[in-house]
């Protein structure tokens, strides 16, 4: 989907259901800068799970559907791919840009991966970075991707990794615990890290039906808000994309400046001639669905 970066809610934790709203507006306002700064772990993920031509490919909270076009490419004419998200205003985007650049083996639902069942069903293979840690339900959620492909069928999903394993993430929520109460997490609540616990990513998968699952690390630079942009950008999209927008938005103007400015402080002790970066690290999953009774 998207990934976890935007919130809905004063607890951070998100629910599929929040994307069909506001967050689907955020990220679609935002669309190109959070492409952008997530563009190269899906990119690094679109090579682990290797595509190759005249498969049948579903992809999972495609948000936008920028790895959608790069699949369908990959899986040329005699193959296709389908793109899922429950955002209606993110799917209407996904197509027109389909539209725009004439790839005609890619379509698009709007749906819940949690319960549908997308025309095509069962697939090669599913895709999904960063929209498989929303489920409300998610041992049932995965057993309705595991219906969704054939027998030895692959999956390939990239979560984050847990909080203190990304700084990008840490550093925004000390800049904002400041100037404001922030809630306890609660493991394995629906929303970014939601499915950092491998050990908990290997029962899912187990429960679902897919045989033992293969989980490697990706770590990379994060830039905010995507390469090229300086402390008083990053600042800026943070409050403007980002979940800490919602969780500061109870305090008065001159305190919402005060965190836009300590924001910037924190931001310019890291900026590079490329952006501002910040380490993160992501896991890549990979299972085969195992045969079903």
């Amino acid at each position: 989907m998207k990934d976890d970066l935007t919130s809905a809610s004063d607890d951070g934790a998100l629910t599929a259901s929040d994307w069909a709203g506001a967050s689907g507006e955020r990220w679609l306002a935002n669309l190109d800068s959070l492409e952008r700064m997530i563009e190269p772990i899906g990119t690094a993920l679109l090579s682990h799970a290797g595509y190759r031509q005249g498969e049948s490919v579903v992809d999972i909270g495609c948000g936008g559907g920028w790895t959608t076009r790069q699949i369908a490419r990959a899986v040329g004419p005699e193959g296709g791919v389908v793109g899922v998200d429950i955002s209606p205003v993110l799917i209407g985007a996904a197509r027109e840009r389909a539209r725009d650049e004439e790839i005609a083996n890619i379509a698009f639902e709007v749906a819940d991966a949690a319960s549908v069942m997308p025309a095509g069903a069962p697939f090669d293979r599913l895709f999904s970075r960063f929209g498989s840690m929303f489920f409300a339900v998610p041992y049932a959620a995965f057993a309705n991707l595991r219906r969704m492909l054939v027998n030895g069928g692959r999956l390939d999903i990239a979560v984050w990794a847990p909080p203190g394993e990304n700084p990008w993430f840490t550093a925004m929520m000390s800049v904002l615990a400041r100037h404001v109460e922030l809630p306890p997490p609660v493991p394995r609540a629906p929303g970014p890290f939601a499915l950092g616990e491998t050990d908990y990513v290997r029962d899912l998968l187990g429960n679902a039906g897919f045989d033992e699952p293969d989980i490697i690390a990706w770590e990379g630079t994060q830039y905010i808000g995507g390469r090229g942009n300086g402390a008083e950008e990053a600042a800026s999209f943070t409050l403007e994309s980002l979940h800490i927008g919602d969780l500061i938005k109870n305090l008065d103007p001159s305190g919402q400046a005060a965190v836009r400015d300590d924001l910037i402080r924190m931001f310019a002790g890291r900026e590079t001639p490329e952006g501002v970066g910040l380490p993160s690290k992501a896991l890549f999953v990979t299972a085969y669905a195992g045969r079903t009774a």
